[in-house]
């Protein structure tokens, strides 16, 4: 039976109420809402400003990229990850260098990406004038496959024997249990702009990089003092970047940034 009325007749409030419930069932069916942003500042800390990033691995899925899976070609860089992202449906929303790497650009340390070990763990000790990476203790951030994260002395990690589901070695310890790098010194005049992690509980990611350039203690306090951080790990200094999806880089000016051999990535699909 036909209606005695079209739905062009209806007065201007009751037609809203017809397409409302529309408009929403498109919403939800025919495209994604934006990404939430992330959790991000900017902190003040002893006269120097940094950007910190908390992540919420329960919300938040942190990965690490190095080679694209496709051709098998290093990123090198965030704006070529965030390339391949969008080509594949997803939306850059935080990526950070990972851990030092050689002068070959490849990881100099463990790194273990999607459960796979592509570089085993360094436990080689070096000459500290060689590198940051030889001035020990250095370590280890991992995400294991239960989601929980973690970072740890390399002798510890190897001594956990835990397979990790994304990891990567840089150094040094910025902090051990609470204390700071006994090889760091308070008035030291080596000053870079630097990168760093911490876990503050095991779903709690804090990423800092300083917006000048810095020494290692004072860094190192920023983690403990500010962050509340018991145990953090440096991941470079001079080249470190991070990038927060609107806005932008933060860190090294981009003259001085050179091709990564990791980079971190958080992705939501568009």
């Amino acid at each position: 039976m036909p209606l005695p009325f079209s739905v062009a007749s209806l007065p201007v409030v009751r037609s809203l109420r017809w397409l409302l419930p529309l408009a929403l069932f498109a919403g939800a069916f025919g495209c994604t809402p934006s990404a939430q942003a992330l959790d991000s500042s900017e902190l003040a800390f002893e006269g120097q400003n940094y950007r910190v990033v908390h992540l919420d691995l329960k919300r938040e899925q942190l990965t690490l990229h190095w080679r694209n899976p496709q051709n098998g070609q290093p990123f090198g860089d965030i704006e070529t990850l965030r390339q391949w992202g969008a080509a594949h449906g997803q939306r850059l929303m935080f990526a950070a260098n990972a851990g030092i790497y050689d002068r070959m650009f490849a990881p100099l340390g463990l790194y273990v990406e999607n459960g796979k070990t592509v570089v085993p763990l360094n436990l080689a000790h070096g000459n500290p004038a060689s590198g940051n990476f030889s001035m020990l203790p250095n370590g280890v951030f991992a995400i294991y496959p239960d989601g929980h994260a973690a970072v740890r002395t390399s002798s510890a990690f190897k001594a956990d024997a835990k397979p990790a589901q994304w990891a990567t070695q840089s150094g040094p310890m910025l902090l051990i249990d609470g204390k700071l790098n006994e090889q760091f010194v308070d008035d030291s005049s080596s000053l870079k702009w630097r990168s760093g992690v911490c876990v503050r509980t095991p779903t709690d990611v804090e990423f800092a990089v300083s917006e000048a350039p810095v020494n290692f203690h004072t860094f190192g306090r920023l983690f403990r003092d500010k962050l509340g951080c018991r145990d953090a790990l440096y991941l470079d200094g001079s080249i470190s970047q991070l990038y927060v999806d609107g806005e932008g880089y933060t860190g090294a000016p981009a003259m001085l940034v050179k091709p990564y051999a990791g980079i971190f990535a958080v992705f939501a699909r568009k």
